[in-house]
């Protein structure tokens, strides 16, 4: 399946069969957020940072109920409760450089985190650890 654009986190809920998990800590500011679906029970909820000072560009939390498809990184290294991988992606702009995505398991889902841009890898475990 194609990203297929849905109309929100109620959609995205509505999709999946359940609540959508999200961070519950605070996020840098966005500019916008993309719900989409990526299959059949797998959503994804983009969030497209406000990069203009310096920050990341985006963060990316997807959600289903199989494994997520692989996007081409280095073999992942274990992180505490997550598996992660990264690349520097040289030949993107500076706020969406390098990649960072933090896979795990919980509550009966696949999630993976994905951060574009300066990020601490200890902000993007924070991150992780507070999706419910």
């Amino acid at each position: 399946m194609d990203r297929e654009p849905l109309e929100g986190i109620a959609a995205a809920d509505r999709h999946l069969g359940r609540t959508v998990p999200l961070p519950s800590v605070p996020l840098p500011l966005g500019r916008w957020v993309e719900v989409v679906a990526t299959g059949p029970e797998a959503v994804e909820v983009e969030w497209n940072l406000d990069d203009t000072r310096g920050g990341p560009g985006r963060l990316a939390l997807w959600a289903g109920f199989a494994e997520p498809p692989e996007r081409g990184l280095p073999d992942p290294e274990p992180l505490g409760a997550f598996a992660h991988r990264s690349a520097p992606l040289d030949e993107a702009e500076p706020s969406l450089r390098p990649v960072h995505e933090l896979a795990w398991q919980a509550g009966g889902l696949w999630l993976r985190l994905t951060a574009q841009g300066p990020w601490e890898l200890d902000e993007l475990v924070r991150i992780a650890e507070s999706v419910r």
